[in-house]
């Protein structure tokens, strides 16, 4: 039977339906959502493990990973020094707030929420509640697990509250958001889309591009063709954070640009990546639901949204930068040798310390964010 026939893969049953429910196309965005979420069958939804185990000393010729349990690693999984250093940020912008909550959305395995929890501890911080939002049920329990010792204070929501105070962490959450795809094909934009087509000996999904109205925020140069995103999805989700946020502070911690570096005329590509047992493919038409759909973020976007909303960007830069100005290296001297050699993947400017990056934003009047004190871009969003 065709890998690609509905009756093999049950996801694709699902997405044929639902592509024939919707007209016979739909956007990338849907496509994303119904990749990732679709219950039961998405990426996050399905119950497989999906990430939180370091491969198992398996490489490639080339030097890539290749996973033994897990599809990718997170920053919180390689060492403890992540989430130390990030409360030590937390800890700031809840005195700075005057408030008493942490809100984290995708909480993944529950690492960064431990680590926080236990340094949050050890720097004598009172925190009333802890709460997590996450729309992945198989990933609700592993955290349910991993908490398990902070059960009087870590609490689980499934949608935000019309009100809240406290300080909002997310770790690679942005990324994981629904983006629109736009081509432009000789000289005209299109959307692009996915439709169910029907082939000679097999099924399968395929590009449709239709024309839009739809434009990226920035003028893109040239008049080749050229493929893109834009966040709708993403930038909607922090200015509603900003609507309901009455007091407290936001750090969101992912990879991507500034809007100049993301609009660029050599980015013809766009940044739409999959991740399947530690290996890059640029195709999420394959294996749906048995991988991680994410696109790089528009971090212009992120601020612009979240001043619409009424929030201050307190600071933007690289990783390394804020971990580095949170103490990541003291901690890093004063931790065990193999913490030592992980937390240099994150720091690394051929690594993670480059690739990601951190804004930070508050409710109310600017103060200065120690993540930020050296190295801060926020002149170049």
């Amino acid at each position: 039977m065709p890998q690609n026939s509905p009756a093999a893969e049950p996801m694709l049953a699902h997405l044929q339906r639902h592509i024939q429910s919707n007209g016979g196309w739909i956007g990338f965005d849907d496509f994303m959502t119904q990749a990732l979420y679709a219950p039961g069958l998405g990426y996050y939804s399905r119950g497989a493990m999906v990430f939180g185990a370091m491969p198992q000393g398996l490489r490639t010729p080339d030097g890539t990973l290749k996973g033994a349990g897990s599809d990718f690693v997170t920053a919180p999984e390689i060492t403890p020094l992540f989430g130390q250093a990030l409360a030590r940020q937390v800890a700031q912008a809840l005195q700075s707030t005057g408030t008493d909550e942490v809100w984290e959305f995708g909480a993944g395995t529950g690492a960064l929420a431990l680590h926080i929890l236990d340094a949050l501890a050890a720097l004598g911080v009172t925190l009333r509640r802890y709460t997590i939002v996450d729309l992945s049920q198989p990933l609700k329990a592993r955290q349910q697990a991993t908490l398990r010792a902070y059960g009087d204070t870590v609490q689980w929501a499934d949608a935000l509250p019309d009100v809240m105070r406290g300080v909002v962490v997310g770790n690679e959450v942005l990324d994981a958001m629904p983006v629109k795809l736009l081509a432009r094909v000789a000289g005209v934009w299109h959307e692009r889309g996915v439709v169910w087509a029907d082939g000679a000996a097999e099924q399968t999904l395929a590009w449709q591009d239709r024309p839009t109205d739809l434009r990226p925020p920035a003028e893109v140069p040239g008049g080749h063709d050229y493929l893109t995103e834009i966040h709708i999805q993403g930038e909607a989700f922090v200015r509603t954070l900003g609507d309901r946020l009455q007091a407290g502070a936001v750090f969101l911690l992912d990879y991507g640009f500034p809007e100049g570096e993301y609009y660029h005329e050599q980015r013809h590509m766009g940044t739409v990546m999959c991740h399947r047992a530690h290996l890059v493919d640029d195709n999420p038409l394959v294996h749906v639901g048995s991988k991680d759909v994410t696109a790089h973020v528009n971090f212009t976007g992120v601020a612009v949204a979240a001043q619409d909303a009424g929030l201050e960007v307190l600071g933007y830069t690289n990783q390394a930068h804020f971990l580095i100005n949170c103490g990541i290296a003291d901690a890093m001297q004063a931790g065990s040798q193999a913490d030592r050699i992980a937390a240099q993947k994150l720091i690394l400017e051929h690594e993670m310390g480059e690739f990601f990056k951190v804004i930070g934003l508050t409710a109310g009047a600017y103060w200065d964010a120690m993540g930020f004190g050296h190295g801060d871009r926020t002149h170049r969003l």
